[in-house]
């Protein structure tokens, strides 16, 4: 019997040893991967560091796009044209990419700038931040799947990654069109034409109107806002798409979404020549292009308005 406690001591005895290595190695392995990481970070090399961006300016040859946010600090806007329907995903993401912008190498002795196309950049892109402090990026030849870059005065040339990317992006792609409901004859109430001076309704509770209502609510469900004449147009050139008050069609849609009533206005203009008419929808600013055939299903075209 003392022989197997003392076989059980000592068991325990290399087992806590086993434990305590095994905690050691633990320590060690965790503190060296510390060590290595904070070497890493240490190596990495930021040529910019702004945490309070306000302004963004990029160019491209003779083409250029500044972008500026409001003065809530809340919302970027397309300086060219402030009234211009801006996704802000599009500003928000240059301005992650180039708040801290981190290169891949820096050139050590270096050839002259022309070596890099850094005489001539293609691309240069100019931040401010809340001082009004700017820095401004010079983008020459490409290299290794991004290009040869330098900042400000500075004469020191980095290679980095296609940072440009973010700025690839047509205006067209940029806007933040409007949303548009679900419209069918299962939710559609009513509908209400005026043109001319008259007024039309089609009453879905009105069986008469039960064939109307259902040609009007199929060109209404068929709508989609997926192109535009005019993001911002100005009241002075409403006319030109025979929008304004005294020449437009007005649609009043009411459909219920989620046991709620709502009301959706269309107004209709002229022809463009393509096959589509002029459409904008509620208050918005914005000119859409929509298929003359799903605007005539939308006046019941062929019926007496």
């Amino acid at each position: 019997m003392k022989k197997k406690k003392k076989q059980a001591v000592i068991l325990l005895g290399v087992l806590a040893i086993l434990l305590a290595t095994l905690f050691a190695l633990r320590t060690v392995n965790r503190r060296t991967e510390e060590a290595e990481t904070k070497k890493a970070a240490e190596q990495k090399i930021y040529v910019t560091d702004i945490s309070d961006m306000t302004k963004i300016r990029y160019q491209s040859g003779t083409d250029g796009m500044t972008f500026e946010k409001t003065a809530d600090q809340e919302t970027w806007i397309y300086m060219e044209d402030p009234d211009f329907p801006l996704a802000q995903q599009y500003p928000e993401e240059m301005e992650n990419t180039f708040e801290k912008l981190e290169v891949k190498r820096e050139l050590k002795d270096g050839d002259e700038l022309s070596s890099y196309g850094l005489d001539e950049p293609q691309y240069q892109v100019t931040l401010t931040d809340q001082d009004g402090t700017e820095t401004t990026l010079y983008f020459g030849n490409a290299v290794d799947d991004g290009y040869y870059l330098t900042v400000d005065d500075t004469k020191t040339v980095y290679t980095v990654g296609n940072v440009i990317d973010v700025f690839q992006h047509s205006l067209e792609e940029m806007a933040q069109l409007d949303e548009y409901p679900n419209i069918g004859s299962g939710n559609l109430k009513k509908e209400t034409i005026t043109q001319n001076g008259g007024t039309t309704t089609y009453d879905s509770e009105n069986e008469d109107d039960a064939e109307a209502i259902a040609a009007v609510a199929g060109g209404l469900g068929a709508v989609k806002l997926s192109s535009a004449a005019d993001y911002s147009v100005a009241d002075a050139d409403l006319a030109k798409y025979s929008l304004d008050e005294t020449s437009r069609i007005t649609v009043e849609a009411v459909y219920t979404e989620n046991d709620k009533e709502n009301v959706l206005r269309l107004y209709i203009g002229s022809n463009d020549g393509s096959g589509n008419r002029y459409v904008m929808i509620n208050d918005s600013r914005i000119v859409y292009l929509i298929s003359e055939e799903i605007c005539d299903n939308i006046l019941n075209a062929g019926e007496e308005q």
